[in-house]
């Protein structure tokens, strides 16, 4: 950056260390820094480097990309391939653990089916130019001599975080008013709108391990939540003596619900009714005090007594009692909520009725505490929304988007049809991709740009949800590129930052040069003394790099909300439940044999989709297990086998999320149907966020002559009758004893 005039505050800036952190470098940091490259040579493995033994592995330190958590990684590296990805055991977020989707990343990098080349439509059809004429493409519809209209230029993307966060916004910075949504169909938007309003910060941390009693309302955080890996660590310490008990309230089974001490399946959309209930028993019968509440939602409060309560969700008197009891008798507590809480038409109050109880039992400051300021919050986590989703493509319908660039986000699978996403994006005239894989919505480019895999990549991320000892992961290469002709996500930012002739980047030959002089700029009490060098090999090694905390507050305002319950209908007459789990996650992983291959944690389900359904249910509908089913909503049906298990609120179907693709690799296509589909239109009245839970459907054998097998890894769920345990009574025994 030698030949650029550019101040420190802008230096800083660039560098990602702006904002509250920037304070902590001092004031006489120079302006400009480097930090000298070493040569690249080819060295043969005839006399390979002391650490190479052959047939011995090398391990090192990365980061997890294939869920938004950010886990710590260790590669295992032989003759210069990676062979296996595990848990980074230093790192404070996932301290060794890793899900079964980190395991899988291998299969990600080393799949069949990735992008090896730049694609650029011509003639209605994609062929393979190279990159110099993709970024050609690229000039001539936003380069800084294009007449494009920066209003005009968006992104959509995933999460995003880290140095990588730092070169998007500058590039959208170039254009003046280009526009950034982030789109995670599993997201946390709704309960961070209502943490921030209750608590005063977004993002708190939750400690399982303080806890003696948890309540769960949907909260997957064992499985398709954030950070699962993290809470999984924290729930194994949560069950060590004193054991602490967990109550899940939900309407499907969850992998958290199958491990709770009490699982209480409650009616769809009436999760906030039953929070309102327990207030009430914990207020009338167990002397907790309404003065820390509204004196209107005290009032409200009092109209949710126990036979309203199960007559509106489901939920048995005595089982209302007996959560309240267990709350009240087990202090400190905590109530944490989920999707099927979050989720609906109604979501934003029943969240915030749900974490009014934690205020009422003054777990706040105990099990909930502030997570602090980042203190770098150009790197923080930018997190997806469905309301987001919503807001591009009605910019793009409107005839408001000319150039859209896409990133860890595949709309036109996730979306539901009804928001129309494939042919709202026909109306956007140039599209560019930046992926891994062929998915749904990279097929409908103009440009196709091949990503790297996390194993070929490097970057820096920042976890959404952080624990106490907040980290900046660091995410390096583990062996060369299988591609030659595939790129980081982080160059492809700083090639096109390059177009716009945006001066602060134009000295940095590549992304790695650029997060070395990014580490340089990190302030000194961050690197233990040491100097440049030795602390950028000090953080590859340990794969993160730790940073304090600012001091937050964190307040107990619960929030004075009318909750109300769905509306029957009785051409509709069921619910139907997304079944998100571990594994398939969205649909990003239905690429990855392993993960096709690795059973449902509830179904046992393998290699396709299925429908659970309650017995009683089921029964009326005249329908057992395998029975091939149509579920249909006002916008459209899907026909799916049907599994028949109690683990499933009665009236409902609730239908397994991530097959169904169209495109996506050999291993994705044509497999299963794809529940979003169907959708209703139906949003959270307060934040706008897709209302996954609001659909209702029909049910009736299904017509079609092309049926798909349930294929199930395991047998029954039950013993009865299947003589496992060969047993005998003692009056038995005694009378044919010796007979």
């Amino acid at each position: 950056m030698s030949g650029n005039d550019i101040n420190r505050r802008n230096f800083l800036k660039v560098m990602g260390w702006g904002g509250a952190g920037a304070a902590l470098a001092g004031c006489d940091m120079p302006t400009t820094v480097t930090l000298e490259e070493g040569k690249e040579t080819v060295v043969s493995y005839l006399m390979p480097e002391e650490y190479v033994i052959p047939g011995r592995g090398v391990y090192f330190a990365s980061t997890c990309l294939q869920c938004p958590s950010g886990c710590g990684v260790q590669g295992r590296v032989r003759e210069g391939r990676v062979l296996t990805v595990a848990g980074n055991p230093a790192s404070p977020l996932n301290e060794g653990g890793l899900c079964v989707m980190g395991v899988a990343s291998v299969q990600t990098h080393y799949n069949p089916d990735r992008l090896t080349k730049p694609l650029l439509r011509k003639g209605g059809s994609l062929s393979e130019v190279t990159w110099e004429e993709a970024l050609a493409a690229i000039e001539e519809k936003v380069g800084a001599d294009s007449s494009i209209d920066g209003n005009k230029v968006a992104w959509l993307t995933g999460t995003v975080s880290g140095h990588q966060s730092v070169l998007l916004q500058s590039l959208l910075d170039s254009f003046g008013g280009a526009k950034h949504y982030v789109y995670d169909l599993i997201n946390s938007n709704v309960s961070e709108q209502v943490n921030k309003a209750v608590y005063g910060i977004s993002r708190p941390t939750y400690h399982l391990t303080k806890a003696k009693a948890v309540l769960s309302f949907g909260a997957d955080f064992l499985g398709a939540s954030q950070s699962p890996v993290h809470f999984a660590s924290e729930y194994a310490k949560f069950r060590e003596a004193p054991r602490g008990v967990l109550i899940q309230v939900e309407p499907n089974m969850s992998l958290t619900g199958s491990n709770a001490d009490l699982w209480v399946p409650a009616k769809p959309g009436t999760e906030g009714a039953l929070a309102m209930g327990i207030a009430h028993e914990l207020i009338n019968s167990h002397g907790k005090s309404d003065s820390v509440l509204p004196s209107g939602l005290s009032g409200k409060i009092k109209a949710y007594d126990l036979a309203k309560v199960e007559t509106l969700t489901g939920v048995p008197a005595e089982k209302v009692k007996k959560i309240a009891k267990t709350l009240a008798e087990k202090s400190p507590s905590l109530v944490l909520t989920g999707a099927s809480i979050e989720a609906t038409e109604n979501g934003y109050a029943a969240t915030a009725a749900a974490n009014m109880l934690n205020v009422l039992l003054g777990n706040v400051g105990e099990t909930i505490t502030s997570s602090g300021g980042f203190p770098f919050p150009q790197l923080d986590a930018k997190t997806g929304s469905g309301a987001d989703l919503l807001q591009f493509l009605d910019a793009a319908g409107k005839g408001d988007i000319d150039v859209a660039f896409f990133y860890g986000a595949n709309p036109v699978f996730t979306a539901p049809s009804y928001v129309n996403a494939e042919s709202t994006l026909d109306k956007i005239p140039f599209k560019v991709s930046l992926s891994q894989f062929a998915d749904e919505t990279t097929n409908k480019a103009d440009l196709v740009l091949p990503l790297a895999s996390a194993i070929e990549d490097w970057g820096t991320h920042v976890p959404a949800y952080q624990p106490e000892q907040a980290v900046i992961s660091v995410q390096q290469p583990l062996m060369e590129k299988l591609y030659p002709a595939t790129k980081g996500f982080g160059d492809v930012l700083l090639d096109v930052l390059k177009l716009r002739k945006v001066e602060s980047y134009a000295d940095f030959a590549d992304y790695y040069a650029f997060l070395q002089d990014a580490f340089v700029a990190l302030p000194a009490e961050f690197k233990n003394g040491v100097d440049d060098a030795s602390f950028w090999n000090q953080t590859l090694a340990a794969g993160f790099i730790a940073v304090p905390k600012q001091n937050a507050p964190i307040t107990a305002n619960a929030l004075d909300v009318a909750v109300t319950v769905p509306t029957e209908n009785i051409n509709y007459n069921l619910n139907m439940l997304p079944a998100i789990r571990l594994g398939m996650w969205d649909g990003r992983n239905a690429n990855i044999p392993w993960l096709q291959e690795s059973p449902d944690p509830i179904t046992q389900t393998v290699w396709g989709s299925w429908a659970e359904m309650h017995p009683k249910t089921a029964s009326r509908l005249g329908l057992v297990t395998g029975d091939f089913i149509k579920v249909e909503s006002v916008k459209g049906d899907v026909e799916v086998p049907v599994y028949i298990h109690r683990g499933v609120f009665p009236g409902s179907v609730a239908v397994s999320v991530g097959q169904g693709h169209q495109a996506y690799g050999r291993y994705a296509e044509g497999r299963g149907i794809n529940p979003l589909s169907i959708l209703d239109s139906i949003t959270d009245t307060k934040t706008g966020e897709l209302a996954l839970y609001g659909t209702r459907v029909k049910v009736s054998p299904a017509e079609s002559s092309k049926k798909e097998k349930l294929i199930r890894f395991g047998g029954s769920e039950s013993q009865v009758g299947r003589k496992l345990v060969a047993t005998i009574t003692a009056e038995v025994f005694n009378r044919t004893e010796g007979a």
